[in-house]
Formats: C-alpha cells, structure tokens, sequence
C-alpha cells in the first residue's frame, strides 16, 4: 500500500509519538499486535498522564481546599492548576468558567437540571422548548427528554440528511421564539459529522435561546476556542482527549453560572449552611458538591499539556489526513456502505459503516481475532440507526497515534472479514 499512501500530508511523527503509549505495544490473539481504532469511545494513555496520577497518589494524595498541612495545599494547587490550564486550552475567559464533572453525560445533565430549576428568564417550563438533533449522543438526548417531561416543555429536534448533515432547511420553524435552550453536538459520535455552528447559534441568537454544545467529539482533536464559538455551554471529557476517565468539564459565561442555581448539594459549594438556610459559594465551586476528581483533574492537566506540546492544528492536519486516507480505502471495499459523510470534507476522524448483511458484531469478532479494535453498535446514537434502517455499524475512530499502516490493517481485515462470511 506504499504507493496509495503517496500524498498524504499533515502527518505527525506517529512513531515517536506511539512510543509514548505502553498499550500499543500490546499483544493479543497469539501474538497480534494491537490495531486500536475505537478512540471515539475511549483514546489511550501517554506515559505523562500515567506518570501524573502516580506521582499525585504517592506524593500528594488528600483532599482539597480544606487542609492546612503540606500534602492538602500540594493537592489543592495540583487541582485547581488543572483548572488553569483547561481554562487555558479552551480560550475561557475566566477559570471560574470551568467546572469538573465527572464525564460529559454529567456536564449536559447539570446545564438541564439548572435550567429545570432556575428562574425567569432562564427557566424551561410547559410555555417554552427545547432544541436537539437527530445525530446525538444519548447523554444529549436523554437530559432533555427527562427535563421535558418534568416540565412540560416541547422538545423538538434537526433531521438528518441522507448524506449524514443536519437537515437546516426547516431552522426557523424548529427554533422560533419559544426556544429556551438549543443543545447539538459539535462532531457527530457515530457518524464524524461537523456540524454548522455558525448558522445554528446565529438563529438562537436571534431568538434569545441559550446555546449548549457537546465538545466530546471536538475537544481531543482539533483547537476548542469557546470565545469564538459563542455558546452558552460547553461539555467535553477527559478520557477521549488522552486523559483519565472519570472527569469532564463544562464551560459557561461567567454570568450564566452566577445566576443559575446549583445542581448538586453538599459539601465545598456552599458559603454558610444553617438548619434553615444556605448559601451558595461562587462558581465554579457551586456546582462542585463533595470530594472532586481531584487525581482525575491532576491527570487532564497532564493530558491538556501533552496535546497542547504537540499542537491541536497538528493534531487536527494529521487526523484529516488519514481520515481521507480511510474513506478512500474503505470506499474500495465491496459491499461496504458509508453511514454519513462519504467524503473527507468537513467531517471528524471517525468512520461508521456497513458490510452487505454481515451482521457489525461478526465483523467486531472476526477483526478482533486479527488485533484489531474496533466498535460495533448504536454507538449510544441508536436514532441515527433507525434514521438509516440499520441495526448499528461498525465504527473506526482515528487520533493522534494512528497511522496509515493501521487503516490497511483494517481494510486487509474487512477482506478477511468477507472471506470468512463467505
């Protein structure tokens, strides 16, 4: 495949940057090294993030913001630095924009849950609506759907065209002057789409509706800059963007979160608590009840360090390289159908698709037993599934580590896949 590689451009020094993570030196099935495809679900761990978390539980492991011994200030310094540099690498104007959650499912059901509770001129009741599309995530989808019904308002989302974009065509009569709150995702899970932020926001802007975006898809793999988006919310999460598992982070505007009611309640996000009342403590401790994901932050703030040495436009030159690279071999496969974009253009580095009436879980098996790792299902996004009449897909994800070698692999492996089916 030497000579289809020819041309692609973009590309990072993958094989010094592979060296960083131990897990891809791994082997299964007698010998098979590891082809990891699945980073859309969860990425791997660099050495850095892992020596992190070490170095915070052998040396500085207490709780925070509350002791006055070394270990407890060391802690609360590690943590709250964590916070600087996620603030940081997001463009947030403010560090107190920029609260920890423990994934981005938590982040959507806070932003829900606040609006549920909040007062005029945020308040979501039975006069107002709700906006989502079509190709979410189920974290994107279920909030909103449990706060509908808790409070009457009409949910109402975007279609998807057959090619995979969201069908806008109809903007107007789905996001009118009702809307209160309009949540999409920013790159598709399933189906890599990038969607038109611009356009979205420009018509909840007009209408007065907030705006929450879910990043989880953006934030490992190209520049986030929440000023230029010009949302309302952003929610994204660490284990996708080389970080642990168990933390998430949403962003909102300084004034959003101070006047917004807290989700949670209990210990650090309060300023007094009497038998008959309580104060809040200013954002972003208000919405970060009990003990935090303290050695979780520690360990994005090592991972924010790793991508930002390397670069996010790096980052994002190199996965729309092998991206492209990807659709144009898997387009060469007989009897393999694309679910969303079949092209490189405006999409993320994930690739959903289908092989004749092969059923995706035989094709997960059967690649596995070649090293290669790969996701089979709804992807948590079973409405784009019944959208295309399929049961679910078999979904290859690209990051930084991937390389075009790995893309061969997998075509190779579909080959077998289809020989083995007969």
């Amino acid at each position: 495949m030497t000579d289809a590689r020819q041309g692609l451009s973009g590309l990072l020094d993958t094989e010094a940057i592979r060296k960083d993570f131990p897990i891809l030196d791994r082997t299964v099935h007698d010998g098979k090294k590891i082809v990891y495809l699945d980073s859309a679900a969860t990425s791997q761990k660099p050495r850095q993030v892992l020596d992190a978390l070490s170095e915070y539980y052998e040396r500085h492991n207490a709780n925070v913001h509350r002791g006055v011994y070394t270990i407890a200030e060391e802690a609360t310094a590690l943590y709250e630095g964590a916070r600087d540099k996620v603030a940081a690498f997001i463009n947030a104007p403010s560090r107190n924009e920029v609260i920890f959650t423990k994934n981005a499912s938590e982040s959507l059901n806070l932003v829900a849950n606040m609006l549920g509770w909040a007062d005029e001129p945020y308040r979501v009741d039975s006069d107002t609506e709700i906006v989502t599309t079509e190709m979410e995530h189920h974290s994107n989808i279920v909030p909103w759907q449990l706060l509908s019904q808790r409070t009457g308002a009409k949910l109402k989302w975007f279609g998807i065209t057959d090619d995979g974009r969201l069908d806008l065509s109809n903007i107007d009569e789905i996001i009118t002057e009702k809307t209160k709150i309009v949540s999409f995702t920013l790159v598709s899970n399933i189906m890599g789409t990038v969607n038109p932020v611009e356009k979205i926001i420009r018509r909840a802007q007009q209408v007065g509706a907030l705006v929450c975006i879910d990043a989880s898809q953006a934030a490992p793999h190209m520049v986030l800059d929440v000023q230029a988006l010009q949302a309302d919310f952003v929610a994204f999460t660490g284990h996708k963007m080389v970080g642990p598992t168990g933390i998430g982070v949403l962003w909102g505007r300084q004034e959003l979160l101070e006047d917004l009611p807290p989700f949670l309640g209990g210990g650090e996000m309060i300023e007094t608590v009497s038998m008959h009342s309580s104060t809040y403590a200013p954002a972003p401790h208000k919405f970060e009840a009990g003990t935090p994901p303290i050695a979780q932050a520690v360990g994005l703030g090592a991972a924010v360090d790793y991508l930002s040495a390397i670069g996010m436009e790096n980052i994002h030159r190199h996965e729309q390289a092998i991206t492209e690279y990807a659709v144009r071999r898997l387009l060469e496969v007989p009897d393999l159908r694309i679910i969303g974009p079949s092209t490189a253009e405006d999409r993320g580095a994930t690739i959903s698709f289908t092989l004749g009436d092969i059923h995706p879980h035989d094709v997960g098996q059967v690649l596995d037993e070649l090293g290669i790792a790969v996701r089979v299902g709804h992807h948590c996004a079973r409405p784009v599934c019944l959208r295309y009449g399929i049961p679910a897909t078999t979904r290859a994800s690209f990051y930084l580590y991937s390389t075009p070698a790995e893309v061969d692999a997998l075509v190779d492996g579909l080959e077998h896949v289809r020989n083995f089916f007969g």
